[in-house]
């Protein structure tokens, strides 16, 4: 395009720590701007936060739904071309739903929606719509990450036998044993806003798209057992998962907030008849290849020898590390060259490499599926089918 993408924001005002991760991996590449909001559904917090962000008063909004109707009652040359949405889960579906129908293309932080039966109207709602719907799994705009998927696609690991994803985080095993245990001191242990999970909703589904990005297996049926180990809460904390995939690949995913000591260590090995791969999220710029007869590889970002998605998605030559806002902004990188295609009227590309409404979908029903495994007497639960 000829100008920046013109994007909106709904959530993600003063204090929200997704917010401004949305805002720094939107403007890393120059591609985008931020013209408008609905930051918090407390007017006043809105109005400053869109102060914070030096935006025209006029387009800092009280409410999405008047964010919604105001947008798209301006010009086409000036309202905003995508919504991107980081309210709590229990809001997504309702501010997609708006956005969607007033005839904008949405970003969506994820789980997709509170519910299952949510996403599968929202998926219609999209298809209805022709506007793109992008979701930021961003785990998977690591550049290693989208080698690990071309080494897969060409058969280098062969018949891929069992897949073995982890992601342990330590940052609530205070509240075990906290004086104040019982009381819910954040908003993805309340059931009202976060779901019927917390752990495995939150991190569980990141860990469960990123080996179904990587090896394109599905799940067939699975065996979990979730465990609220913090007093008085009556969502996980910790969920053990194993799995059964079609065509008859084994896994383990392993999702925890109470494992002390680990900060964000989400990993991923997947173990092929040929070959066998090995990623860390702490980790990000090396993929570790192994062999059962021969020395292991270490593959790293930035050179010359790696697949063509590794490179298209790589911005810093080798040997300067890229992370975590760089993964995240590979999506929105991806998303931006099919909104502006949607923008200009153009046929979408062919290439597109971004989460969208379907890998939300499948995410929906991972959570159900686990959560219906756990309280489940009989538990090889077959995967919920959308």
């Amino acid at each position: 395009m000829k100008r920046k993408l013109r994007m909106g924001m709904v959530g993600g005002g003063r204090g929200a720590f997704i917010g401004a991760v949305h805002r720094m991996a939107a403007n890393l590449d120059g591609k985008i701007e931020l013209v408008a909001g609905a930051f918090s559904s407390d007017a006043k917090k809105s109005k400053l936060s869109g102060q914070d962000f030096h935006l025209d008063p006029s387009r800092v909004y009280p409410s999405y739904e008047e964010m919604a109707k105001s947008e798209a009652a301006l010009p086409a040359e000036e309202r905003i071309d995508f919504v991107s949405i980081v309210v709590r889960n229990n809001m997504h579906f309702a501010v997609a739903k708006c956005f969607l129908e007033h005839g904008f293309n949405v970003i969506c932080d994820k789980p997709m929606t509170f519910t299952l039966k949510e996403g599968k109207q929202l998926k219609k709602i999209v298809e209805k719509s022709g506007k793109v719907f992008a979701l930021t799994h961003n785990y998977t705009g690591y550049p290693m990450v989208k080698e690990a998927r071309d080494m897969v696609q060409k058969g280098k690991l062969g018949r891929i036998l069992k897949v073995v994803t982890e992601y342990p985080q330590g940052y609530a095993v205070g509240d075990i044993t906290a004086k104040a245990s019982g009381a819910i001191d954040s908003w993805r242990a309340d059931p009202a806003v976060a779901g019927i999970s917390n752990c495995i909703g939150d991190i569980g589904t990141h860990a469960e798209n990123l080996g179904r990005y990587i090896t394109g297996l599905e799940i067939e049926e699975l065996c979990a057992e979730l465990t609220a180990f913090i007093p008085g809460r009556e969502l996980d904390d910790d969920g053990n998962v194993l799995l059964r995939y079609k065509g008859g690949a084994k896994g383990i995913l392993y999702a925890s907030q109470i494992s002390g000591g680990d900060e964000n260590n989400l990993n991923i090995r997947i173990y092929g008849e040929k070959a066998s791969l090995e990623w860390h999220q702490e980790h990000p710029n090396e993929l570790i290849v192994k062999y059962a007869d021969k020395p292991r590889q270490v593959y790293r970002r930035g050179n010359d020898y790696l697949s063509k998605a590794a490179q298209e998605n790589t911005r810093t030559p080798f040997g300067h590390p890229e992370a975590f806002i760089e993964a995240f902004a590979n999506v929105y990188l991806a998303a931006a060259k099919a909104i502006s295609a949607e923008v200009e009227g153009k046929k979408m590309p062919k290439d597109l490499d971004f989460p969208n409404v379907d890998d939300g979908l499948e995410g929906m029903a991972f959570i159900e599926s686990v959560v219906k495994s756990s309280k489940a007497k009989a538990k090889w639960t077959k995967f919920i089918q959308v």
